[in-house]
């Protein structure tokens, strides 16, 4: 099947780069003696999920309960790294099988409290990783005092278990090679937070931290003894312009139509924000909302709904009307949110797919 049976825009991961980028994380976490649990929210699909613990993986993280349920097809061992608030979402998080092991990671006592209730309507053990400030400033305890007042609280509510600390360096977004001074600042944080536990009686079990953007520098955070990164599996325009992967280790592109070369210096193609997102480059000096993976100095310089626009000022590339194309988007994440389902290829042919089991917020129907 080649590309021209498929109606675009349609999302292609090359099986080959996307096979080398899970062995080469794998190998790294191997290297180090850290345990790999890979964030599912890049790839939400159960095909990537079984091919990351094939190769290793401890577990897998998620984001919501509903990828928790989904997940549990691809791996016993589910971390749900995102505070879960609410009956409705606290119901869903249990109906996970009793033969997976759960850990949650919170931020609050009425968190915890919560947490603890459902687990005891359920007669169930999960685990609790109490997440601290790192220097985001999104979600996690800002004061280790307070931090240690949560990992207690967690402990005088079984069935739930304190298992250890958390932490996400999402707020160090430089070019790899400029990461130093805010992994300077990031190591002195852990080693404080594993040292005030640790004095408190508390010493965590699990220090859980990483990031894309920081995982190859993530054995040089000490203590740290698992990693959640996600986007490595397919990687995108943003990983690769601060150098966290290469051009060629991009696995993800939208195929894309050429639609109109009417006005002068640009072609329009039939992937927009519906297709592509509208997400910037965070931390890097690109603009546009994506670039061809073939020719990367061409950008989609502006999107309407359904209508990406190309800007041909640097190329002297001339597309005709018809001709395909594949962008390599600014952020994965969102893009696979935007599918249903992947095309696996390798050359110029289509030789799988697999659904995004995990896309939206697992809704079996409508109500009235």
């Amino acid at each position: 099947m080649t590309f021209d049976h498929l109606e675009t825009p349609a999302p292609l991961v090359d099986l080959d780069v996307m096979a080398s980028n899970l062995d080469a994380m794998q190998a790294y976490a191997n290297a180090h003696g850290l345990a790999l649990r890979p964030h599912t929210k890049t790839h939400k699909s159960v095909h990537v999920g079984r091919e990351q613990i094939r190769r290793g993986a401890a577990g897998l993280t998620c984001a919501t309960p509903f990828e928790a349920t989904v997940m549990q097809q691809a791996a016993d061992d589910l971390l749900v790294a995102y505070p879960v608030l609410g009956h409705a979402k606290l119901e869903r998080l249990f109906t996970v099988r009793d033969d997976v092991a759960l850990r949650v990671q919170l931020d609050s006592a009425e968190a915890i409290d919560q947490l603890a209730a459902a687990a005891v309507r359920h007669d169930r053990a999960v685990a609790v990783t109490v997440e601290f400030d790192a220097g985001m400033h999104r979600v996690g305890v800002p004061s280790l005092d307070d931090a240690m007042a949560l990992a207690r609280h967690v402990s005088a509510n079984p069935p739930l278990e304190f298992s250890g600390i958390a932490f996400y360096p999402g707020h160090i977004r430089e070019p790899v090679t400029s990461q130093d001074a805010a992994l300077e600042r990031l190591r002195h944080k852990v080693a404080e937070a594993i040292e005030a536990f640790s004095q408190a009686g508390l010493a965590p079990q699990v220090v859980s931290g990483g990031s894309t953007p920081t995982m190859w520098r993530s054995h040089e955070i000490a203590g740290v003894t698992e990693i959640r990164p996600g986007t490595y599996a397919y990687n995108d325009r943003t990983t690769a312009e601060i150098g966290a992967c290469t051009w060629s280790d991009c696995a993800f592109t939208v195929l894309a139509t050429v639609v109109s070369t009417s006005v002068p210096g640009q072609a329009v193609i039939d992937a927009g924000a519906k297709a592509l997102g509208r997400e910037p480059i965070r931390g890097a000096s690109g603009e546009g909302w994506g670039a061809l993976v073939d020719r990367p100095e061409v950008v989609v310089s502006r999107m309407s709904e359904e209508h990406g626009i190309l800007d041909l000022s640097t190329s002297d590339w001339r597309p005709r009307v018809g001709e395909l194309v594949r962008v390599v988007p600014n952020h994965v994440c969102i893009v696979t949110h935007l599918n249903d389902v992947i095309f696996g290829v390798r050359g110029g042919e289509v030789v799988t797919s697999w659904p995004v089991d995990a896309r939206g917020r697992g809704y079996g129907g409508v109500i009235g």
